[in-house]
């Protein structure tokens, strides 16, 4: 199944195949996770200086230089924490005010998740603050896990601890 958000550049170099998408690519998508608060993807790349102030002031480290020397998250690194240094640093107007939502995204639990598979694992649930993932207990059966998305904030804590790499970030319509 092909990614309806394939870039022009990843369909050139055979990003449509699994194989060669790398392991972030799989999890948080083509277009990537932009700091939190952001605004959209459009006034954002028009807007930003691309100088790095936001990826030095983050406190866990998840903020990287991504494709064109903007910032990304990398979930794999960590967590989210929203702390907003990001917000204060950025002298452009890049970033929508903090009582809103910091993002619009979700995540998703796959079918390669381990519980899925009748293997105990509850990693995920564990380091979910907000408890938006939780497990529902069957007879007979390995407890299966259940997203709440009302509660998820879409910190990406689940996702780097995921053995198996089976959570992936599920960008919603409203983000744009």
């Amino acid at each position: 199944m092909m990614d309806r958000e394939l870039p022009r550049r990843q369909f050139l170099r055979g990003g449509f195949l699994k194989s060669l998408q790398s392991e972030t690519v799989k999890q948080q998508g083509f277009l990537g996770v932009r700091p939190p608060w952001t605004v959209a993807e459009a006034q954002f790349v028009a807007d930003c200086t691309r100088c790095g102030d936001c990826i030095a002031v983050c406190e866990t480290q998840i903020l990287v230089k991504g494709v064109g020397d903007f910032p990304e998250v990398r979930f794999s690194r960590g967590e989210c924490t929203f702390c907003m240094k990001c917000v204060e640093v950025c002298r452009q107007p890049v970033f929508r005010p903090t009582e809103e939502a910091a993002w619009q995204h979700k995540v998703e639990i796959q079918t390669g998740c381990l519980a899925n598979n009748q293997v105990e694992c509850r990693s995920c649930e564990d380091n979910c603050e907000r408890r938006a993932i939780r497990f529902k207990r069957e007879i007979g059966s390995v407890a299966k896990p259940q997203i709440d998305l009302e509660l998820c904030n879409g910190c990406g804590a689940c996702l780097s601890v995921c053995p198996v790499l089976a959570i992936k970030v599920l960008t919603t319509s409203a983000s744009e």
